[in-house]
């Protein structure tokens, strides 16, 4: 056939092919999703995936199914997302580390965490700064200033180094000129049992884990790391209200794609869990853990994670902080 014939039906059939291939984004979801979370089944994390999951399955007709991929401190779960086809059939839900810092923290990463394709952030929880009751500070001008005349006496509870607790702790030494010892635990009740015991002096972390044993009086909390004043305590100063605004400290959760993924199917999944996040109902459940609700655009998020990787890149450079 001579090529001048030849053409159009190549073009024909180059066009069928094109449009085949756009289809499934076209009619996206048109079969069950799965959202791996690269933490156990219990926490922040999973409560919000499993909550927003519900409400995209109503929305959109179709299953969106939770799985928890916990285990190598949530990498294992973000390679196989990393490495899933990039159609928006497979997501992760993890926290913030996960998608921009983690490479400062593990050597031998599989995967680039700002490689990921952040579809929205859905909830945050400020981290406060926590001490036993019994520390001979009143407030926490009291404590910057204990702390100044005590150097390496203090001992400051986190969950892990590398964590949010152990980088704002960093963070706080830095900008106050304060120099206390890490006592690094494996999660968050062996430092909530250890400080109410008075083994340690302190903790920076969310207020969240730490509120009903603050109104109970067992524990104290000084200051929060968080724009505002939260509503919840209302009578309890931010790090800026000390002359230290740059010290912004949260654990939040992000839903992101594989790298690649076409960008119809992100602003579908975005537009869909920013309107469940603003949603009364849901808005209500999330109160009730003391998260607070992000959300917003693709621009945002991908935002939201820039800025995170820059905060505490420095943080962990300055500390000297290295992979393991």
């Amino acid at each position: 056939m001579p090529w001048s014939r030849a053409l159009p039906a190549f073009l024909g059939l180059a066009l069928l092919v094109g449009t085949a291939a756009a289809q499934p984004t076209a009619d996206y979801p048109n079969h069950p999703v799965r959202i791996i979370v690269n933490v156990t089944p219990s926490g922040g994390v999973d409560f919000a995936t499993r909550l927003v999951a519900q409400k995209l399955s109503e929305r959109l007709g179709q299953t969106f199914v939770v799985e928890n991929r916990a285990g190598a401190a949530g990498n294992a779960a973000a390679e196989a997302v990393y490495r899933s086809p990039p159609d928006g059939y497979t997501l992760l839900a993890s926290f913030n580390s996960t998608v921009s810092i983690s490479d400062y923290l593990f050597k031998g990463l599989n995967y680039e965490p700002l490689g990921f394709e952040p579809v929205a952030v859905l909830t945050y929880i400020p981290l406060a700064l926590v001490v036993r009751p019994d520390l001979p500070v009143r407030d926490a001008r009291e404590f910057i200033a204990y702390a100044r005349a005590n150097p390496g006496k203090l001992t400051f509870a986190s969950n892990g180094v590398g964590t949010a607790g152990h980088l704002t702790a960093e963070f706080f030494m830095a900008l106050t000129g304060t120099k206390m010892t890490h006592v690094p635990y494996k999660g968050t009740a062996p430092v909530l049992s250890d400080l109410i015991a008075g083994n340690v002096d302190l903790t920076f972390i969310q207020y969240s884990a730490f509120y009903e044993l603050y109104k109970a009086g067992r524990v104290r909390i000084l200051a929060t790391a968080s724009e505002k004043r939260l509503d919840t305590l209302p009578d309890i100063p931010t790090m800026g209200e000390l002359g230290l605004p740059e010290i912004i400290s949260k654990t939040w959760n992000v839903i992101s794609a594989p790298p690649k993924t076409p960008p119809v199917v992100l602003a579908k999944l975005n537009k869909q869990i920013d309107e469940i996040l603003h949603s009364p109902d849901v808005q209500a459940r999330f109160a009730e853990t003391h998260a607070i609700v992000e959300g917003g655009s693709l621009d945002y998020a991908k935002k939201y994670v820039a800025e995170d990787r820059a905060r505490w890149g420095k943080v962990i450079t300055a500390a000297g902080i290295k992979p393991e």
